[in-house]
């Protein structure tokens, strides 16, 4: 499977749509039974077997044999019992992760095979890493069943918003962490940014300095309760975007494309904030 640089929602959309086929076409599910399994309206499930709701982006997806696997044990698992819909979230969320995981690691495995010069990690220390990836995940994973669960008891949109981006990162962080273990497999613990220059990293953080200076932030302190919260978490996100930018200048490129311009481009960061 090839990689692809998607959010953690389409994974799941693709998860679904795959899904719905195997259950309906595979099991021979009736399709507003397949619905309510999925949690999903009878009409998505329609759009879903005709191919219209999926993205051009993983058309390809739907004869991959990898994929199909994944939708396979999903619609097995589903129809194997009656789930909660907490269940049934957390039963799609873990494919979802699944997929993307096996997604990135194909990906990056192709590319990175060969000599790369990068530090490895003895037998035992890639056997603890590898302990410490699978806890992780599957933290990450509950993390984001309870969540979901919460987002469904919510009675307002706001509040269920918080709790599906958190259900969201969750979901994200799982998925970094399962993108390690090829690397890990392969006894590598040290890599390096390619295929972007440090030059592109500067003008990415540029960008985002200009966007953030014609944001008009003084509107926030009008809003309070949930409304606050969620616009202090875009805040948060933009926080963070910077900290990724400055540690991917710090040691994301190899020693020999460092210099003046990273740390130009290191300033940037540091005068946005």
């Amino acid at each position: 499977m090839a990689s692809d640089r998607a959010s953690p929602a389409s994974w799941v959309q693709l998860l679904q749509a795959l899904t719905a086929r195997e259950l309906v076409e595979g099991l021979g599910v009736p399709s507003n039974r397949a619905a309510d399994l999925l949690g999903l309206a009878p009409s998505a499930i329609s759009q879903y077997l005709s191919g219209k709701r999926l993205s051009r982006q993983f058309a390809r997806y739907t004869a991959n044999e990898q994929a199909r696997a994944v939708a396979r044990e999903v619609a097995t698992r589903l129809t194997q019992a009656t789930p909660t819909g907490a269940e049934a979230t957390r039963i799609l969320l873990e494919g979802a992760g699944d997929m993307a995981a096996s997604a990135a690691g194909a990906g990056r495995g192709s590319r990175s095979r060969g000599g790369s010069g990068a530090p490895r990690t003895g037998p035992g220390s890639t056997r603890e890493l590898t302990k410490w990836i699978r806890q992780r995940v599957r933290v990450e994973q509950a993390a984001v069943a309870q969540c979901m669960n919460l987002a469904q008891k919510a009675r307002d949109e706001l509040t269920r918003a918080i709790f599906r981006q958190i259900a969201s990162d969750s979901l994200r962080h799982a998925e970094i962490v399962a993108s390690l273990a090829p690397y890990l497999d392969r006894g590598i613990s040290s890599t390096h940014a390619s295929g972007v220059t440090v030059e592109e990293v500067g003008a990415l953080i540029e960008g985002e300095r200009k966007a953030e200076a014609q944001a008009d932030s003084a509107m926030v302190r009008h809003l309070s309760g949930t409304m606050a919260v969620l616009i202090e978490s875009m805040e948060a996100d933009e926080r963070k975007h910077a900290e990724l930018l400055r540690g991917l200048l710090d040691s994301g490129f190899p020693p020999t494309r460092r210099g003046a311009s990273t740390r130009a481009a290191k300033s940037a960061v540091g005068s946005q904030h």
